[in-house]
This record gives C-alpha cells, structure tokens and sequence, in this order.
C-alpha cells in the first residue's frame, strides 16, 4: 500500500518562504504525475501545484510563488514556497495527481502564515 509522509510545514510571517517535502513508499512516483493540494478549514481541498515528467502546472493563486519539484532517485516531491500569504494557511498534502484516483492521504504538513 502507499504511504506518503508530508513535512516542512511550520508558522511563518506574510512574505516568507517555507519548503514542503513528501516521500513515497510502497510505489515508485516516476511514472506518475504527482500534486500537491491543500485544504484550508471550511474549505474544500484544492490541488495547487502539480508536476509530470517535464511539465508543471499552477493555479493563477499561486502562479509565481510556488514552484513544485521531484527527485525521483528519492521517491520525493518538494513544494517551496516564497512569498507566502495568510490565504496561503492550510494543511498541505501530497498525492498523485493528472486526474487519477488519489492514494490514501497522508497526515498532511500544517502552514500558518501569520504575523
């Protein structure tokens, strides 16, 4: 079965940056498109961040802040985040993206963006 394992997330200040990792096991993510979303309270979780092989993909909310990366030799995808914003606090998650049906969700890693 998979398991991903998310971590990097923290409480930060409006305008600074964090980085997000999530390793695999149970699967080898090279051949799949792999996301990360995030899910702030009342709010429906959303895929912010998405990468395949060559390509990746944002929403326009975080167009230019969040750039989505993977090593695959370690099974790991990362999220760093710059510029970080309020509307940014959620819990983020990694899962397979590119419109498959997700793994069992992790534990997620926690972002507060505050002052």
């Amino acid at each position: 079965q998979v398991q991903l394992v998310e971590s990097g997330g923290g409480l930060v200040q409006p305008g600074g940056s964090l980085r997000l990792s999530c390793t695999a096991s149970g699967t080898r993510i090279v051949i799949y498109t792999m996301g990360w979303y995030r899910q702030a309270p009342g709010k429906q979780r959303e895929l912010v961040a998405e990468v395949t092989s060559g390509r990746t993909n944002y929403p326009d909310s975080v167009k230019g802040r969040f750039t989505i990366s993977r090593d695959n030799a370690k099974n790991t995808v990362y999220l760093q985040m710059n510029s970080l914003k309020p509307e940014d606090t959620a819990v983020y998650y990694c899962n397979v993206a590119g419109g498959r049906i997700p793994w069992p969700w992790g534990q997620g890693t926690q972002v507060t963006v505050s002052s």
